[in-house]
């Protein structure tokens, strides 16, 4: 089995200006701190970055997440759920030097794992009649251009067609890994890193742990090996 251990100093080869990024984490916990700054030394600059939340802007309140991202200005355009922690991010929205799409939560979960499994899309009646429902975006259906979502009426009820979102790279945290990339996550980890393993070209996991083939019951694995292309080793 060829090894997938990636050294840190290593992942800036995977990264490019423009790019599509994933990143894991709810509230930051989760996020891959080591990854993280590894994207800000590299010097990438306008990224999409797909996240649950900026987390928090001041460290001694919480952890950073992509915040670091935020603040030194690398994103170009942001999908996630949630900037309230983020004062910052906040700011970049207002005046206009960040692009923010912001989408429920569990929408934002749900489109993710579309791309993962393969669907073309999902349709619910989250964000029905609000502004979530006039974000603009272009999209092809049957051959036809659309500029903004889709309401699409079933059985009386109106849904709203929210479409995959993939990247070229998912940068996640786990607890536990075997040198095969089987994970086990802690808590809140769970929440969005084993939907981007699933979604992303490429993934990059950061473990706290590693350990031998075996080690781990598979009753505890929440993410397969098969899915991970490379694992950050603690340091």
């Amino acid at each position: 089995m060829k090894s997938k251990r990636l050294e840190i100093e290593q992942v800036a080869s995977f990264l490019r200006d423009g790019m599509t990024l994933m990143a894991g984490g709810f509230m930051g916990n989760g996020t891959p701190p080591r990854l993280i700054q590894a994207v800000l030394d590299s010097g990438v600059k306008d990224l999409t970055m797909i996240v649950d939340d900026t987390a928090f802007l001041d460290a001694t309140k919480g952890p950073e997440g992509i915040g670091l991202l935020v603040r030194n200005k690398r994103i170009k355009k942001l999908i996630t759920g949630h900037i309230g922690l983020n004062k910052e991010a906040q700011r970049q929205m207002i005046t206009g030097e960040m692009e923010i799409e912001l989408n429920p939560i569990g929408t934002l979960a749900e489109r993710i794992r579309a791309a993962g499994s393969g669907l073309g899309g999902v349709l619910t009646p989250t964000g029905v009649g609000t502004l979530v429902a006039d974000y603009k975006q272009d999209i092809t259906i049957n051959g036809q251009k659309f500029d903004q979502k889709q309401t699409i009426n079933i059985n009386g009820r109106d849904f709203l067609l929210e479409t995959p979102l993939t990247a070229e790279l998912a940068l996640l945290e786990a607890v536990k890994s075997d040198k095969f990339g089987n994970l086990v996550y802690y808590r809140t980890m769970r929440n969005h890193n084993p939907l981007m393993a699933l979604a992303a070209q490429t993934v990059i996991v950061e473990a706290h742990e590693v350990v031998e083939i075996g080690e781990i019951d598979p009753d505890h694995v929440m993410t397969p090996g098969i899915l991970i292309d490379h694992i950050v080793f603690p340091a």
